[in-house]
């Protein structure tokens, strides 16, 4: 039987869907019943940096926007999430012993003396919730501006994302009264007086976690599938022809670095609960590089396969630091090396390459069987992502 091209577009749309529906049955049953809470919340900080992963496969994969800097919008997310925790952690009674009650102990310790005007709107959480998105995504609007309008891509464009990474872990350590210095905002108790150190806010926070990552999924999916999507590829592989077309090249990469950005800060927010706190050391440019990895070992073109890889490189990095730290970072140089080298699409590629031939003629088989057996031909739908 021959199919369409809509046929097959609609097979491709329903694989997308079961693999969803497969990653939430992973996460949402099969990870909870499998694993202690203390794992699961290992995994629910391996997901938060799944966020990040989604916003590269559209920002890298669809547009060919390779950012070595998404550092800094998962770390600018969960630093607005932790002004808000720490200021609850902050009230007059609780910081009574300090000279100067009601501020963070950090900004007791280097002696300001009233709360900085900055820090003043993140009393409410519901502005700090609208900033976790809206300061990332305000900033890669001025980074992309400012370089999509001048036409600067390419390595030129990571190279300088990656120095914006820098300069931002500079700033906050140095601004160490502001900021937490080094160590970061921490000592995150209470979210509206609930307590989120306890094992029943872990597990709580997990299935929030989960939850977001699907709808984010699905986001980035209606993105992929749309007419914005396609213009993306077609500007990751004809930049020229699409200029030429009449569309606004800088625009379109504008919009798909905010949108990354936005999602990368998500995963920071959801970071700083679940863990309970938040550091430069989630900023810079080594953290960076590593989500870049995520992505690259999943596949920069499935939105599922940065999930798996995401959860995969950080499990591996778990396991070889527990049993063997010092040979962690060699793992990781060999495994970028074999991204680049031997599977290039990661495991994504993989699974189209070799595995999902297979399930196709066996999809195949089976429609011949039935039709040899007077059955109504169903056409078959392939596994994507």
């Amino acid at each position: 039987m021959t199919r369409t091209p809509q046929s097959r577009l609609v097979g491709r749309i329903d694989g997308d869907i079961v693999g969803i529906l497969l990653l939430a049955a992973l996460l949402v049953i099969v990870l909870p019943l499998g694993l202690d809470i203390f794992r699961l919340n290992m995994v629910g900080k391996y997901l938060t940096y799944a966020f990040v992963a989604l916003g590269l496969v559209l920002c890298w994969g669809s547009a060919g926007i390779l950012s070595l800097g998404q550092g800094i919008f998962f770390g600018i997310g969960g630093y607005c999430m932790a002004m808000f925790l720490k200021l609850e952690a902050s009230s007059p009674e609780a910081t009574k012993i300090q000279s100067t009650p009601g501020i963070p102990d950090f900004m007791d310790w280097n002696q300001l003396k009233e709360l900085p005007w900055f820090w003043e709107p993140f009393h409410s959480l519901t502005f700090a919730t609208i900033a976790v998105v809206a300061v990332p995504a305000l900033l890669a609007f001025i980074v992309g501006l400012a370089m999509f309008k001048r036409r600067v891509g390419g390595v030129y464009f990571a190279i300088i994302t990656q120095a914006f990474a820098a300069i931002l872990t500079i700033l906050i350590v140095g601004q160490q009264g502001y900021t937490g210095g080094i160590n970061g905002i921490t000592d995150l108790r209470t979210l509206k007086g609930w307590d989120i150190r306890t094992d029943e806010a872990k597990l709580v926070l997990y299935f929030v976690n989960a939850a977001l990552l699907i709808g984010c999924i699905l986001l980035c999916l209606y993105v992929r599938r749309s007419k914005l999507g396609r213009i993306l590829v077609a500007l990751r592989d004809k930049e020229d022809r699409v200029r030429f077309s009449g569309y606004d090249v800088a625009n379109f990469k504008i919009f798909v670095f905010c949108f990354a950005a936005a999602l990368s800060a998500v995963g920071g927010a959801m970071f700083t609960l679940q863990v309970g706190f938040m550091s430069p050391s989630f900023v810079g440019i080594v953290p960076s590089i590593e989500m870049v990895i995520y992505c690259a070992v999943g596949g920069r073109l499935s939105l599922l396969g940065a999930v798996y890889g995401t959860l995969l490189v950080n499990w591996a990095k778990t396991m070889l630091s527990e049993s063997f730290p010092e040979l962690w970072l060699f793992a990781m140089g060999a495994l970028f090396i074999g991204v680049v080298m031997v599977f290039p699409n990661g495991l994504a590629g993989l699974y189209q390459q070799f595995i999902a031939p297979r399930l196709r003629r066996t999809a195949a088989g089976r429609v011949d069987e039935a039709a040899d057996a007077g059955a109504p031909i169903i056409p078959p739908h392939t596994a994507a992502d």
